[in-house]
């Protein structure tokens, strides 16, 4: 008996010993799932699902008379989950689905049946069923067969794409701008749709998404946790019917030239409204589009065109007086070894100061300008310098190019450096920036900044952001010089010693300055730049403009009265129509009327 009660307590401890370590694996087990894996678990749902960011539609850009410049065009991308759909619903309609889609995307029926299937079969969570399509082509697939079950029946998952449509093609499209990916899938942005994008971006929105292969998101929800807030939009100075114009005349021009690349500016005179932009280059195969903004961006020498700085300089300073004499001897002028030449190779004599500038004599100017100031160049140097054309404009737009004003302090001045600045060599300016000047000049001497955009705000609401006009400086000379230039001006194109007179118009009266200016002195071959600079109509400025056309092809020409000043003149004769004619009417005319 003992024996066997012996046997039954050994059973029994061995039956106790397993229970006790099957009870502390069962609590380790415990342990793990409630302590290690369950956060393991959860950690990994979280990363799985959470809430993303979704871009928001980006604000429109209209032009001055209301025109859509570029929009924001909303595309849809459509994507199928294979494992949402129950197997009776996808077996009873596989085969409708895909004669539908290859009715709709002009596939045949069996590519669409295996195509599907095949996603079925490999458990793909984000098919991809089409991409660039309408609001209409997304109603009309969400009524095919399975995707009418919708996102928890069906599988059919839409995601709204944003791409930006510009309604000019590629005119203007370096000052309007556009955006692109780069590498590293940021946006670069440029033009006004950089220096604007806080504006036209608005809020992102936010949207429940689920992680699936390859690192995919897709949504979870029909609906956004926070929806997206579109941009504001910009409404801006641009006119496009003013800004056909001059595009075309432009390009019609460096065509006939065969020029390397070319700018023109317009602008309203008083308000410093930039109407139309056009910034042209050649490509290998000669053909021309908007490659850079050269406008705002290449600073370089503006030649001639300077010379009405020089001018304005001169007389503020009161060192001559416009019927002062200047003898432009044989049209050569020897500084060391340089030598400054007029086009007119045998000069024009003694002749005013102000016929110099009318002829664009730069060895009249130059003599002007030396005789004077080469015991104290540092005074026509602040001369200029107070005139603030040292100065960037300070655009929204990026990409302006620095002005240069050569000073007596610099390391590189030397014996040349103030003759070769009367006439515009040794300074270095932007077509803008020489504009803005000019501009000045038809303003009454009121110097403002140009401007881009008018104002900013939603759709239909008050702005909520306006730019007014901003004025640089009240004046940029005394009224006596201002009278003075501002003949000079006129007489450049209506007298017939002056340079641009070959595009004398009474019908128009315009007022402005030639410029021809050497580049590339290094090279075999000298090139060079052609330009006008002025404003429209010469007795009450509406309008400045300037036209700079780089490396013309020389056999065809290339000073700027013959390459530029007739763009300048077709773009003026087709502006001018749209000025309305004011006419002073007195109470008798009103009453043989009415």
């Amino acid at each position: 008996m003992s024996k066997t009660n012996n046997r039954i307590a050994s059973r029994m401890n061995i039956i106790f010993f397993l229970s006790l370590l099957f009870s502390f694996f069962l609590i380790g087990k415990i342990f793990y799932l409630q302590n290690i894996e369950i956060e393991s678990i959860t950690k990994s749902t979280i990363e799985a699902v959470k809430d993303i960011e979704v871009e928001s539609p980006r604000g429109n850009i209209y032009s001055d008379n209301g025109d859509l410049i570029v929009s924001t065009v909303i595309k849809y991308e459509l994507r199928w989950d294979s494992k949402i759909p129950s197997a009776s619903t996808f077996t009873n309609n596989i085969k409708d689905l895909s004669k539908e889609l290859s009715l709709h995307f002009n596939q045949t029926d069996e590519y669409y049946y295996n195509y599907l299937n095949n996603a079925r079969l490999n458990n793909n969570r984000y098919l991809l069923i089409g991409k660039n399509l309408s609001i209409s082509d997304i109603n009309k697939i969400k009524s095919f067969p399975i995707f009418n079950q919708g996102i928890y029946k069906g599988g059919l998952i839409t995601k709204e794409q944003f791409t930006r449509q510009s309604h000019l093609g590629k005119v203007a499209e370096r000052t309007i701008g556009y955006e692109k990916v780069n590498r590293t899938g940021g946006y670069i942005r440029v033009g006004l749709e950089g220096a604007y994008t806080e504006f036209l971006s608005g809020k992102t929105g936010i949207r429940l998404m689920q992680k699936i292969a390859d690192g995919q998101w897709k949504p979870m929800t029909l609906n956004y946790k926070r929806k997206p807030v579109p941009g504001y939009d910009i409404h801006t100075t641009i006119d496009t019917q003013i800004q056909d114009m001059v595009h075309h005349e432009l390009l019609y021009q460096l065509e006939k030239y065969e020029a390397d690349h070319g700018t023109m500016i317009l602008m309203e005179s008083n308000t410093g409204s930039v109407k139309a932009i056009s910034n042209l280059g050649r490509t290998s195969e000669g053909k021309y589009y908007e490659k850079i903004n050269y406008g705002i961006w290449e600073s370089q020498e503006p030649g001639s065109t300077f010379k009405l700085m020089s001018m304005i300089a001169a007389l503020e300073d009161g060192v001559v007086k416009p019927t002062d004499s200047v003898d432009t001897e044989n049209g050569v002028l020897k500084f060391y070894n340089s030598e400054v030449k007029d086009s007119n190779r045998r000069g024009y004599g003694v002749i005013p100061v102000s016929k110099a500038f009318e002829v664009s004599s730069n060895t009249g100017i130059v003599k002007m300008i030396y005789d004077n100031y080469k015991d104290n160049p540092q005074r026509f140097v602040d001369r200029l310098i107070n005139m603030k054309i040292n100065q960037k404009i300070n655009l929204d737009i990026k990409g302006e190019g620095q002005p240069k004003i050569p000073h007596p302090s610099d390391k590189d001045w030397n014996g040349i450096s103030l003759p070769w600045m009367a006439f515009g060599y040794g300074v270095s300016m932007t077509p803008l920036q020489i504009l803005t000047f000019y501009n000045a000049v038809a303003n009454n001497g009121e110097m403002v900044k140009p401007n881009f955009i008018k104002s900013i705000g939603a759709f239909g609401e008050e702005p909520v952001y306006k730019i007014d006009k901003e004025v640089i400086m009240p004046s940029i000379c005394s009224d006596e010089t201002l009278i003075s230039v501002q003949k000079m001006l006129k007489n450049v194109v209506e007298k017939p010693w002056g340079t641009a007179n070959n595009i004398y118009d009474e019908n128009i009266r315009i007022a402005g300055k030639t410029g021809t200016s050497q580049i590339d002195y290094t090279s075999d071959e000298t090139q060079y730049v052609s330009s006008f600079v002025g404003y429209f109509p010469s007795d009450n400025p509406k309008y400045s403009a300037i036209v700079v056309i780089n490396k013309p092809n020389k056999s065809k020409g290339f000073y700027g009265n013959s390459v530029a000043a007739p763009v300048f003149k077709r773009v003026a004769q087709k502006i001018i129509t749209k000025i309305p004619i004011e006419i002073e009417i007195s109470k008798k005319d009103i009453d043989i009327l009415f």
